[in-house]
């Protein structure tokens, strides 16, 4: 763990101890409960966005992708009675699909990744809207899906199951990330891309993959939160979700430049965020002000990452000074 893990963990007992303080009910079972469950759900967005945020791009589309693909989930078993194993697959498939065309369109097209998931972001919101007619997308009154319903939306052993999915998902992205030849070359691209590519690393792929995992969990959070929300108005599902997954990324540390970051500190990130939209809930603060927490959050990551860059450039810059004075020969 480093020291920006440890300091962000810190930062959520110190916040947590006096959310309880003030209001105990913080710490009940149930409240403990659903936010482990918010915080599974929106972690799994959060690694996906961390992914692209670290060979410096940004992807604003994943609210609209969990609209979209949230809509059709549900009506493919819903409405058309597709089995629900099928129609996950093809969910996860389409979100790869996704995340591989935007990564076509910023590699080889040499668009702007900002402009190619804005597009994003009002294509696939508009897309959904047209597809249900600015409908509701929902299940009918006593449709169950019971192994489907456990998987996404119950709990085991009093955990959310969701909650576990994120456990499980983000250790495996922690590998990909930190111990595997691809993360390094994530990195390398975040650092410096063209030195990347004059390093012999096939950039244009290893980005495309970047954006295609990010699809991929953008896809399995979409399936997740519509069976956590069971109904879904594509005019408003899913609306400033890419606010949060950038806010937990930035906030556990990837830097919006690229080349830096841990997936722990997404996961702590993540936990912050929930911590402070449900210290809002508990302490009676206006529902109205959840988005200008989170503009501020996002704010003060930056200025923080920001500021420790140029506090580390300087301390590098003192050290080697040092080390040539000590290594001056004496007069």
């Amino acid at each position: 763990m480093s020291k920006k893990d440890l300091g962000l963990l810190i930062l959520i007992l110190v916040v947590g101890a006096i959310v309880a303080m003030i209001n105990p009910r913080f710490l009940l079972p149930i409240n403990l409960a659903n936010t482990s469950n918010l915080i599974g759900l929106f972690g799994i967005l959060s690694i996906g966005q961390a992914f692209v945020i670290i060979t410096g791009g940004i992807e604003l589309s994943v609210g609209s992708l969990v609209a979209l693909l949230g809509t059709l989930f549900i009506d493919f078993i819903a409405v058309r009675g597709m089995e629900w194993p099928l129609a996950f697959v093809l969910i996860l498939v389409l979100g790869a699909i996704i995340g591989l065309a935007h990564g076509w369109l910023i590699t080889r097209l040499k668009l702007q990744p900002f402009v190619v998931t804005l597009c994003g972001l009002l294509i696939y919101r508009g897309v959904a809207r047209f597809y249900t007619a600015d409908g509701t997308a929902g299940f009918a009154f006593g449709q169950n899906f019971p192994d489907l319903e456990f998987l996404t939306a119950g709990r085991s052993y009093g955990v959310p199951n969701s909650f576990i999915a994120l456990i499980v998902i983000a250790i495996v992205m922690w590998v990909v990330l930190h111990r595997s030849v691809f993360g390094r070359y994530l990195y390398a691209i975040g650092k410096n891309e063209e030195a990347a590519k004059y390093s012999g690393i096939r950039t244009g792929r290893i980005v495309m993959a970047a954006y295609v995992i990010c699809g991929v969990l953008t896809a399995l959070s979409a399936i997740y939160f519509a069976m956590y929300t069971r109904s879904i108005s594509p005019a408003s599902h899913g609306q400033f979700y890419e606010l949060y997954a950038i806010a937990a990324a930035v906030l556990g540390g990837f830097s919006l430049r690229g080349g830096e970051g841990s997936l722990i500190g997404v996961i702590l990130g993540t936990v912050l965020l929930q911590e402070l939209q449900n210290l809002v809930n508990l302490l009676g603060i206006p529902s109205s002000l959840n988005f200008a927490v989170m503009g501020g959050v996002i704010l003060i990551g930056v200025l923080v990452d920001q500021q420790w860059g140029v506090f580390r450039a300087r301390r590098l810059m003192i050290d080697a000074a040092r080390k040539n004075v000590a290594g001056a020969p004496a007069e």
